[in-house]
């Protein structure tokens, strides 16, 4: 017995060094290994309808559902982003040069606005022109100058860039061949009840896909209609408006309102009434709808979690993981919520004296 558990022991011990091994080596690309699990568990259902429908090789059908997924998912992004990299630069530059006078805007949205509003404006310590024209001027200097020198950087991290997407791709072709058998594997391995293991793997599969196919469809469409209407009103740097607008839709009780409300009362404030209340309408009655309309569509009531939750776990994911974050914090907090429940469900009842 005591060499039985000797063994136990020294096994979970070799399981733990390897697997910590494991994960150092892939730590350089694991944002790659990540994406390809995501796009996998994302792509699945399509991968077994064509499967079914055609009845073609594995091989065959996992390269048709990763072309697919390459043409609707992987480059637009990485054509958005090169876009939004070359927006950016082109943004510091004509701040750094002066043909964009941020401050200038800045003073006339000031003097613009009622006496009432200058006062509190003024009591609050906000009134200081000069400084709130700096720090202001500073903030578009340092963000305009980060995604300069990522324009700058992207040719030199070519190589790696394209490592990076041929791994993801490979990986993603094998995940979605076997996805299903790894899974399984995965599962067996897992020292929990089989209905336990069934319930966690829904839910990491529902959370997954609601966060990438309905929260993401959500904030593309979003900024995609924020910067048809900056577009329509000639609102410099377009395409960083839309990105920011979609950005900010990922995370509830914020949304892109962050972006073009201020921008609706500055044009109010200044003379532009018509443009004001044109970017107020569409605001409120177009982009705020959206979230209404499409969410509960693509995501479904009975896989979401409570908006809180998605706010801290979503702000907390950006903040340790990058833009991985998004997908990765909503992610373990639904893990924590079920794993949670089932422990409460199934704890052993103590009897009272």
């Amino acid at each position: 017995m005591n060499e039985t558990t000797l063994q136990d022991k020294s096994l979970m011990v070799l399981l733990v060094l390897v697997s910590a091994a494991f994960i150092w080596i892939l730590l350089p690309f694991y944002g790659a290994a990540f994406w390809a699990v995501i796009l996998g568990i994302v792509f699945a259902p399509l991968q077994s309808r064509l499967q079914l429908k055609f009845g073609w090789p594995r091989n065959l059908t996992s390269l048709c559902t990763l072309s697919i997924c390459l043409v609707i998912a992987i480059l637009p992004v990485i054509t958005i982003s090169a876009l939004l990299v070359q927006e950016g630069a082109v943004l510091y530059k004509r701040v750094e040069s002066g043909e964009l006078d941020i401050a200038g805007y800045v003073s006339q949205f000031k003097h613009s606005l009622p006496p009432y509003f200058q006062y509190l404006l003024d009591r609050f310590g906000m009134g200081e022109l000069s400084g709130l024209r700096e720090k202001i001027v500073k903030s578009a200097m340092t963000g305009g100058q980060v995604l300069a020198s990522h324009a700058f950087s992207f040719g030199q991290g070519t190589f790696e860039f394209i490592v990076s997407i041929f791994i993801m791709l490979y990986l993603l072709f094998f995940f979605l061949r076997d996805g299903a058998e790894l899974a399984r594997k995965v599962r067996q391995a897992v020292p929990l009840q089989e209905q336990q293991k069934r319930r966690l793997q829904l839910k990491l599969n529902h959370v997954v896909r609601a966060t990438v196919k309905g929260n993401l469809l959500v904030a593309i469409t979003q900024g995609a209609l924020g910067g048809l209407i900056f577009w329509f009103l000639d609102i410099p740097s377009v395409l960083l408006w839309a990105v920011l607008m979609a950005f900010l839709s990922l995370l509830p009780a914020v949304g892109g309102g962050i972006v073009w409300l201020p921008v609706a009362a500055f044009f109010l404030f200044t003379g532009a009434i018509w443009q004001g209340v044109v970017l107020v309408l569409f605001g409120v009655f177009v982009i705020g709808l959206v979230d209404n309309l499409l969410r509960p569509l693509l995501v479904g009531k009975d896989t979401r979690m409570p908006d809180y939750m998605v706010l801290i776990s979503t702000l907390g994911g950006l903040s340790i993981f990058g833009l991985n974050g998004f997908v990765i914090g909503p992610l373990i907090a639904a893990l924590f919520m079920s794993s949670w429940a089932i422990f409460v469900e199934t704890k052993p009842r103590m009897q009272l004296p």
